[in-house]
């Protein structure tokens, strides 16, 4: 273990310390989902430690532009993630309307064209936390009982997978 780590579980030594807001703690690794229009999961990066949502935005667009070519015309994310950079630097990568749950001092004009699109997207946000309580409660996502970090990174894709495929068949065309 490197000097300066500290050890958080005998059992998982790789589980970090996750805080959530003032008092919520919870022991584990923080993940980073991308969806949809349909709401399959695009994206998932599994974090080390425990960084901050605002640091996390950028990296999260440049992979989607690296896997699709361009960058998302409409993106809603968490309010933890806002930041004039963040939303500077998504405009300037092409992002035309980008969204924050919580506007942190942001107005809506600069992220967005209408109050109609911002609520539209803020709503759409919202349903994404849909999709994370049914990956925590339908497809185990809450606790891993997988043992060891290639296990555990195995155990949240499997679920993710599971997920998407059982999303991919309710969306059949009509």
């Amino acid at each position: 273990m490197p000097a300066g780590e500290k050890l958080v579980s005998l059992f998982e030594p790789h589980a970090d310390i996750i805080v959530k807001g003032s008092r919520d703690v919870d022991y584990g690794h923080k993940l980073n989902l991308t969806t949809g229009r349909s709401g399959l999961i695009l994206d998932l990066v599994i974090e080390a430690g425990n960084p901050a949502d605002s640091e996390r935005l950028l990296p999260l667009l440049e992979r989607h532009i690296a896997f699709y070519g361009e960058a998302p015309r409409q993106a809603a994310a968490d309010g933890g993630y806002a930041s004039r950079e963040n939303l500077r630097q998504a405009k300037a990568w092409g992002v035309r309307d980008m969204a924050f749950h919580k506007k942190s001092g942001l107005r809506i004009e600069d992220m967005v064209r209408s109050r109609w699109v911002y609520r539209k997207l803020r709503n759409f946000r919202a349903g994404i936390e849909a999709g994370i309580s049914c990956l925590k409660r339908t497809y185990g996502l809450a606790r891993c009982t997988w043992r060891g970090l290639d296990h555990f990174k195995t155990y949240v894709w499997s679920s993710v997978v599971a997920y998407n495929l059982a999303l991919f068949a309710r969306l059949r065309p009509t």
